[in-house]
């Protein structure tokens, strides 16, 4: 039989983009630290609302609380499985403008491409968000 892998990172983005478009208002996702580090950058930027990690019988959950004024919001995918997409602090262009934001997995931790241009540290480009 063969496994499938899942990954956790495009499957909270596309959780995310479905239930902004069916206008929900609160989301549960399967836990990982990497998710409650990429939900905190966005909680920052308001992308979201809240979250919180409840228990969910012997398993861990993450509930989001979307932000209703930002239910149109933009959420790409950018290094995956299959071909991961690394950039250097000074190669880092803006998202759409400004107005939005990428999201890395550096030495520093997850933290957005400014805060990256600021450390000057670079790392794998998880997301972009607008």
């Amino acid at each position: 039989m063969k496994t499938i892998k899942i990954d956790p990172i495009a499957d909270l983005l596309t959780r995310i983009r479905n239930a902004g478009k069916a206008r929900k208002d609160v989301l549960t996702v399967p836990h990982s630290g990497i998710k409650v580090n990429m939900l905190k950058v966005m909680k920052a930027r308001g992308f979201i609302t809240d979250y919180k990690t409840v228990k969910n019988g012997d398993f861990q959950e993450i509930e989001v609380t979307l932000n209703q004024e930002k239910s149109s919001i933009t959420l790409k995918r950018i290094s995956k499985s299959g071909q991961r997409i690394y950039v250097k602090s000074n190669t880092l262009k803006k998202v759409n403008g400004g107005l939005g934001v990428a999201i890395l997995s550096t030495p520093k931790g997850i933290i957005t491409g400014e805060e990256a241009k600021k450390l000057n540290v670079g790392g794998e480009l998880l997301c972009e968000i607008y």
